[in-house]
């Protein structure tokens, strides 16, 4: 897409860059993760965009060195007890920093998965509503809390008491009532525990009618049924009395004797309600995450409709639109809503509110409602509704971080992401941007690429400069800047099709569409139109064909600082009984958090020195030097090499040592060379989760799926985080995929995928409520010669037409 003409004379406006050395972000000698001691300036007050391949050291440059150095020292200036409730952040690897301003963080993070956090509440549009409620709804519950559905709507009063130096004591009545629905305590859904899944009811508990993990027949938590005097060991649970049954279930904590000792018996459902229901499921092992997901059933309150709030809150209105109304409303409906309201009283409350809506707008988000979890949101949604804050924002001459701030958007959507990013320049800020995308890339005063590859054969500095100098270039950028796929000349035919009627999921209106089988399908449409409804709510598993469907999204990997690609796709496994064989040793010694760890710091390859009111300080372990296992572990060797090196061999590098020689696994090499495949062969084997992009973490959930038996792959974006470059290797995967015999169904924005494609199935023609049907079916080239929906224009201007 082209970049406008009013975005290309807003750009060179501010083209010039500063001479004054004060005028710079000074970065000396960086060496952070894969950097090589760089030194650049950066200009402060300008646009900056950084580019690169995916891990040549973009994020380490940026984030890592001067995003978190400049929260580092701004963290510094509290007291030091206010530090000691901060998280500990070290000084980045770097020998110099000057004229840094205060950092602010726009990135791709989920927003926190509380089920008490919602669109609304993440912003301050709940709090405008919850005033605006408390002062004009009728009839009138009460102060702004009254509205708010995490605060409970029992009325409390009471009396509180102030001492001011030595005058009298001045006494304070308060007198809250809140919103929460007291069904639900304000979650919105209540919990249903499937009793079938418990136990089985033909057998006794000695004979392991419990079928909960851990509750073994001869297990403590059985005897403790058994010995209760509560309910029979030996009669089938379906024989039970009525009050043996409730005494099983639900009886409240009593003390009871047993061998001597006092104990506490409790009900079965209370007793897991408390012990497993009520922790972070995603905290859980998996096989009782398992158990979990098949043991409870939420269901939508029937008290509160899932508005999650109390009746009085529910009652009060204006103009016939209550809070919960108002919350459920599409936003960009709702802001039109807060401008008919005429009440001089409220005036600038108005005002404000409508602000806001109009950013969430402005920025394309539009589409979403104040109810929508905050946890559900994507990674570029997440993005875009933090940057709402910031748009109204007073503060000046501050830096603004963005991660890639277009993941996620139809390229009808980038030029409005341009101009807000603009106007965050143009009030005085230094926005500094990671980037891929050259509609971004080509609005940038000041462009720096980093490269020329990834991992250790990255974090030097290739270009910097202009964008038409990046263009001219001879850096692997500057070389794919334009590059333009071109609209197939033939397509597959299909094997058959995926039938789906009548879709009404979230804003789908009634779909019935045929996904084609056996070809690669792209589904296009803007950000909100429907299309991961459609795809993620329709597609069955296993599909028409029989076998498994196998999505691969963008949700979180879950994994501590231990955890890396080795241990994630199950790599170590063969790894460690290899190394055992060749050694006739166990393979509990080739593993960091088993018996092969260095005592001294249990596997971790740092240790930590808590200074009591100060930052804990962490430092490589002195005893293994960060090789995280004992000496006698390392003296052991397969193919020529210990289990350190190999953990520290890059992927690509590893594939080959695991294919040929002495060393040769060809269980691990198929599974390296799918990693190969998409894209990570820079990363390491040993690398912790927790340092790669959210891109890279995408890669390698579809790298680890690609040795399954399933029939139908469903990849939502899968060009996120990936440079110009890559993505020619990732459209070739995807035709290994088809080629053998694959499904291949992927959401995507790129218009390279989609001129790619077999097939086009386009959601629109806007989003929200003015989305969810489809307006066009048909090949990339048909779509391309009709123009007639946003999609096929951007596409047919992408490809030249």
């Amino acid at each position: 897409m082209a970049v406008s003409a009013h975005l290309s004379e807003h750009a060179s406006a501010a083209n010039v860059l500063p001479a004054d050395a004060h005028d710079v972000i000074r970065v000396r000698g960086a060496n952070e993760n894969n950097l090589r001691d760089i030194s650049l300036d950066i200009p402060k007050r300008r646009l900056t965009v950084f580019t690169g391949v995916s891990g040549s050291g973009k994020s380490s440059l940026v984030f890592g060195t001067i995003a978190a150095e400049s929260q580092r020292m701004i963290n510094e200036t509290y007291s030091a007890f206010v530090q000691g409730f901060m998280p500990s952040m070290a000084r980045p690897e770097v020998d110099h920093l000057e004229n840094l301003t205060t950092a602010i963080i726009v990135d791709q993070e989920r927003m926190g998965a509380n089920n008490r956090s919602t669109v609304g509440t993440a912003t301050d549009a709940n709090a405008m509503l919850r005033t605006l409620f408390s002062r004009l709804g009728d009839p009138h519950v009460g102060a702004p809390n009254a509205y708010s559905f995490n605060v409970p709507s029992v009325k409390a009063s009471g009396a509180i008491t102030i001492e001011r130096g030595n005058k009298k004591a001045v006494k304070a009545t308060f007198n809250q009532l809140g919103g929460m629905c007291p069904r639900c305590e304000g979650i919105g859904q209540v919990t249903d525990i499937n009793l079938n899944e418990l136990f089985d009811e033909s057998l006794s508990l000695s004979q392991g009618a419990i079928t909960i993990p851990g509750y073994t027949a001869d297990g403590w938590y059985v005897k403790l049924f058994t010995e209760s005097g509560f309910v029979p060991g030996d009669v089938p649970i379906k024989d039970f009395t009525a009050r043996q049954r409730e005494d099983f279930l639900y009886r409240e904590p009593t003390k009871v004797k047993m061998g001597g000792a006092n104990m506490t018996y409790e009900g079965l459902v209370s007793k897991i309600q408390k012990s497993l229901l009520s922790k972070d499921k995603d905290a859980l092992q998996p096989h009782i995450r398992a158990f979990v997901d098949r043991a409870v059933v939420f269901q939508t309150c029937p008290d509160c409709d899932g508005t999650r709030l109390a009746a009085h809150a529910r009652e009060s209105k204006i103009a016939g639109i209550s809070i919960a109304d108002a919350c459920t409303m599409q936003i960009s409906d709702l802001a039109q809503w807060v401008k008919e309201l005429d009440e001089p009283s409220v005036a600038p409350l108005l005002a404000n509110l409508s602000d806001l809506l109009d950013s969430f707008v402005s920025i394309g988000l539009g589409y979403l409602s104040l109810d929508r979890p905050a946890g559900t949101l994507s990674g570029g949604e997440a993005q875009r509704t933090k940057m709402v804050r910031h748009l109204g924002s007073a503060l000046t001459d501050v830096t603004y971080v963005f991660d890639e701030p277009t993941a996620g958007l139809h390229p009808h959507d980038i030029e409005r992401m341009n101009e807000l990013l603009l106007r965050l320049r143009d009030k005085g800020n230094t926005v500094l941007v990671v980037e891929h995308k050259p509609e971004v890339i080509a609005i940038a005063d000041h462009v720096v690429d980093l490269g020329p590859r990834a991992g250790s054969a990255g974090g030097q500095i290739m270009y910097e400069g202009t964008y038409d100098g990046l263009k001219e270039s001879d850096t692997l950028t500057g070389r794919h800047l334009e590059d333009r796929a071109s609209v197939k000349d033939s397509v597959r035919t299909p094997s058959g099709a995926l039938e789906i009627r009548g879709a009404t999921a979230n804003n789908l209106k009634d779909v019935s569409v045929d996904v084609p089988l056996g070809v690669l399908v792209a589904v296009t449409g803007v950000a909100g139109s429907g299309k991961s409804s459609l795809i993620h709510s329709s597609v069955p598993s296993p599909g028409p064909d029989g076998r498994e469907v196998i999505h691969v999204d963008q949700s979180p990997i879950k994994g501590s600082r231990r955890s890396n690609p080795a241990t994630y796709t199950g790599l170590l496994e063969p790894i460690r009984k290899a190394f055992a064989k060749a050694n006739g040793v166990k393979p509990a010694l080739f593993s960091a958090n088993s018996e092969g760890a260095c005592p001294t710091c249990s596997g971790a390859g740092v240790t930590y020195m808590e200074l009591g009111f100060m930052n804990s300080v962490s430092s490589v372990c002195e005893t293994c030097e960060g090789r995280r296992f004992q000496d006698e572990v390392l003296e052991f060797q397969f193919g020529g090499k210990n289990i350190y090196e190999v953990l520290t061999l890059p992927i690509s590098e590893a594939h080959e040592f695991f294919l040929t020689g002495d060393a040769k696994l060809p269980a691990a090499a198929k599974l390296l060379g799918h990693l190969v495949d998409v894209g990570l062969g820079y990363v390491t084997l040993g690398q912790p989760l927790t340092t790669l992009s959210g891109g890279e973490r995408q890669r390698l959930k579809l790298a680890t799926h690609m040795s399954d038996k399933g029939g139908t792959y469903v990849l939502d974006e899968p060009t996120t985080g990936l440079h110009l470059a890559d993505v020619e290797q990732l459209l070739g995967l995807l035709d290994r995929l088809v080629d053998s015999g694959k499904s291949v169904i992927v959401i995507e924005h790129h218009q390279a995928v989609m001129a790619h494609a077999d097939w086009i199935i386009d959601i629109g023609p806007g989003a929200g409520h003015d989305g969810g049907q489809v307006v066009f079916e048909g090949t990339p080239a048909d779509l391309v010669a009709a123009k007639a929906t946003t999609t096929g224009q951007h596409l047919a201007q992408y490809v030249g037409v």
